[in-house]
């Protein structure tokens, strides 16, 4: 577990063990989360939990702007306008605004002023808060009717927070307007967030860990229309620092080199060969192993991102050799008069052993030391296992 904190905000960090269930665990942190808002200091926002991992970073932000709104008024409109929308898109989780403070009705209290009336800021703090007060009124009946009967305890107009008593009687009533200002402002920066030199407000369009990254961009893009709706004319949402096409270059990358490396030895075949079965044969056996690597990836539960398109990129030129090993070893044991059942077999195997030595002379170099020196029988201090071997096939 990490923590942070700073002024106004903290961090937490909670890293957990390889195989741990991650529904449970997230559950468990809500509800313990939940259990400790208890002893918070009053006034203290809900906090967020998002669970984060290699697939959960933000994939853009959704960044407002206006050249009248101030930064406050744009954490406002992000907050309490767009966000409850934009939290209901499937597959999104929605963190929230960054860039700016939440808004908050400042009184800044005059020191000289409240000592030359024998006051202290808790004096203040109590008249406020008994003029502003949250309480049920109850219904009323009207016949065939039962409404909610308003209750006038609750301020609607900054201003009338000027003139709610901090003392009275005798002595000559002192108002909130004599010992302090009120101000409908936002709470203390902790952050910022500039576009083109202009302090702004954006929220992190963070997609879940189930979630594609193209359905994510292209169901917010869909939605922006909608976001912008609901927030006055002066203020713009767009979408920016798009992620996608990391994603579409690399599956439009993938699907090239699938092509060229089909097409290109399907051409030699054809070529040296002259065989048009042998060809397709090739041609076909790309694309189809692709499909075949992609269905076991979902039948293991893992997903297609940019690791797993780079291995497959990777496999592609190894099917590309492995394609043509195999048709022209099948070729050079059925020109020697072999049945097909007969020429096929041995030419598969002997196709299997080389690559086999191959790839686990790559493994060899991901071989741990066996102590911590790194010294192993037959080598010198710091060599690894497979610089042993490289050193001995050298004098060989």
């Amino acid at each position: 577990m990490e923590s942070k904190s700073i002024q106004g905000a903290a961090l937490i960090k909670l890293q957990f063990y390889p195989g741990t269930d991650m529904a449970q665990a997230m559950s468990e942190t809500v509800a313990y989360v939940n259990r400790a808002r208890a002893f918070m200091p009053p006034g203290t926002v809900p906090p967020f939990i998002m669970r984060f991992d290699a697939g959960s970073v933000p994939v853009g932000n959704l960044v407002f702007s206006s050249e009248t709104r101030t930064v406050g008024q744009l954490q406002d409109a992000a907050l309490n306008l767009v966000r409850p929308l934009f939290a209901t898109l499937p597959g999104v989780s929605a963190p929230p605004p960054f860039g700016g403070s939440a808004r908050a009705i400042v009184v800044n209290i005059k020191p000289d002023r409240l000592r030359a009336c024998n006051l202290s800021p808790d004096d203040v703090v109590n008249a406020i808060a008994a003029a502003n007060t949250i309480s049920p009124s109850g219904n009323v009946m009207l016949g065939d009717k039962y409404p909610m009967v308003p209750l006038n305890s609750v301020v609607k107009n900054i201003k009338d927070l000027d003139v709610v008593p901090i003392r009275a009687g005798t002595f000559p009533a002192v108002f909130v307007r004599d010992v302090a200002d009120v101000q409908d402002a936002s709470d203390i920066v902790t952050c910022y967030a500039l576009v083109n030199g202009r302090r702004t407000v954006y929220i992190p369009v963070t997609k879940r860990a189930d979630a594609s990254t193209l359905a994510v961009v292209n169901l917010v893009k869909n939605n922006l229309p909608k976001f912008q709706s609901v927030l006055p004319d002066d203020v713009k949402v767009s979408y920016e620092f798009d992620q996608s096409p990391y994603v579409t270059r690399a599956i439009n990358g993938l699907t090239l080199e699938g092509a060229l490396g089909a097409v290109l030895s399907g051409l030699m075949v054809l070529l040296f060969l002259r065989d048009w079965r042998s060809a397709l044969i090739v041609v076909i056996n790309i694309p189809l192993s692709l499909l075949a690597a992609v269905f076991a990836l979902w039948l293991t539960g893992q997903t297609i991102n940019l690791m797993t398109l780079g291995g497959l990129a990777l496999a592609v030129g190894i099917l590309v050799d492995m394609s043509t090993v195999a048709i022209e070893n099948i070729h050079t044991h059925l020109a020697r008069r072999r049945t097909v059942a007969a020429g096929v077999s041995p030419a598969v195997e002997g196709g299997i052993l080389p690559p086999g030595i191959g790839t686990a002379a790559s493994k060899a170099l991901d071989i741990p030391a066996p102590n911590p020196r790194g010294e192993t029988p037959g080598s010198t201090a710091g060599e690894t296992p497979a610089a042993t071997v490289l050193r001995r096939a050298r004098w060989v």
